[in-house]
């Protein structure tokens, strides 16, 4: 009975999945010909019709585009990502080849691959972009030799992506050097690059990514986030699934709540005031690079009051709780904070008046109740 309940649990799942995913013939002007797409289309994309998504671009589409479309359906349930529109590249037998190749002496993209390139930059980009609700925020993915050639998005003048997840790269001899160049100078964008590899590669290809990690984790720009990651004990088909996951995870480490690492680098030593910019803004460039319109949520705002209550002897508890109260007008957490701010600067009256409209809100448990009430209990006392 267990057998047959999984069985037909897992073909929900792949009925679902296959009812978001669809092949797209698009005819290229660049390649002249045709090439086939495949799109994959979260599941809320027909209803919030006025949402924008990040787009992820993934080469050998024929094995990394299901990889990478079940992580990001976990990552997003999961709330650790936003919900991507994702589109895979078919690239069979040998056109990957074809599609990826460098000139040996100048490490540059040869007459077919600048041709693959622009395709991607003028005909599949502006399809996506004419046709589907895409958010300023894209990622590119590839494996072994079209791993090396989502490196001639970086470092073209246009910097038309911003996320690189690199499994296994075939590095052509001078693409280290030159990401190296462009990313000690970007500035008016953040990157991130994320690099696997491990000792199931041969000798000269760990020798490659050993020179590519030397060049990137030297680099001191805060608007490159650089991620190595040696996979020795995997194989080169794990170490896809591995790097794919621990990929997405680097890149939208931001979407996610605040961590413990997150709290103890960023946020442990700011200020009130500071504190609070920065949970803003946190969310501000979540909905700017994903398209995701997320209140901020209230993990993150437990994660900091107790700078705001301990520092500045809880001075700006009021805004903190002004800010709750219009992100979220129906729960007493704005009026307590707001309360709290008033009785700790001995304004007993108004902390009573905020306590009270805190506690009428709210609804189900006892419990709850009851340890609010404590609020106004403590300062019903105090107030003459």
């Amino acid at each position: 009975m267990k057998k047959i309940i999984v069985i037909i649990c897992l073909f929900y799942t792949a009925t679902f999945f296959a009812q978001q995913t669809f092949n797209h013939t698009i005819d290229s002007s660049e390649l002249g010909g045709e090439r086939t797409l495949k799109i994959y289309l979260p599941p809320s994309y027909e209803a919030e019709t006025e949402r924008q998504y990040p787009l992820t671009i993934v080469f050998d589409a024929d094995y990394l585009f299901d990889v990478y479309v079940g992580n990001s359906i976990l990552f997003a349930q999961k709330g650790k990502a936003p919900e991507q529109i994702i589109v895979g590249i078919v690239q069979s037998g040998d056109q990957r080849y074809e599609d990826c190749s460098y000139d040996k002496e100048t490490s540059r993209p040869t007459q077919e691959s600048t041709d693959f390139f622009n395709f991607i930059k003028n005909d599949l980009l502006d399809y996506m972009d004419e046709n589907y609700r895409i958010s300023p925020f894209k990622t590119i993915v590839g494996n072994t030799i079209t791993a090396n050639f989502t490196n001639y998005f970086f470092i073209d003048d246009n910097h038309m992506v911003n996320a690189y997840i690199n499994i296994n790269p075939y590095y052509a001899p001078e693409i280290p050097a030159a990401i190296k160049g462009v990313a000690e100078t970007v500035k008016n964008n953040t990157y991130y690059y994320y690099l696997s590899s491990g000792s199931y590669l041969s000798k000269k290809r760990q020798d490659g990514v050993a020179m590519a990690n030397s060049e990137l984790s030297s680099i001191e720009n805060e608007k490159f986030n650089y991620k190595y990651e040696d996979l020795t004990g995997a194989t080169t088909v794990s170490s896809i699934g591995q790097s794919i996951s621990s990929g997405i995870a680097f890149i939208f480490d931001i979407y996610s709540s605040i961590s413990k690492e997150e709290y103890n680098t960023k946020i442990k030593d700011l200020s009130p005031p500071d504190a609070i910019a920065y949970l803003e803004n946190k969310y501000v460039d979540i909905d700017y690079l994903f398209g995701s319109n997320l209140k901020i949520r209230e993990k993150d705002i437990y994660a900091i009051e107790g700078i705001i209550i301990d520092k500045e002897n809880g001075e700006y508890l009021r805004d903190f709780g002004e800010m709750i109260f219009k992100l979220y007008p129906e729960s007493p957490l704005g009026n307590y904070y707001i309360g709290l701010g008033f009785e700790l600067n001995g304004k007993f009256k108004r902390a009573l008046e905020a306590y009270k409209e805190g506690y009428m809100k709210i609804e189900g448990s006892p419990t709850n109740a009851d340890q609010f009430y404590k609020n106004v209990e403590r300062v019903a006392k105090k107030v003459k």
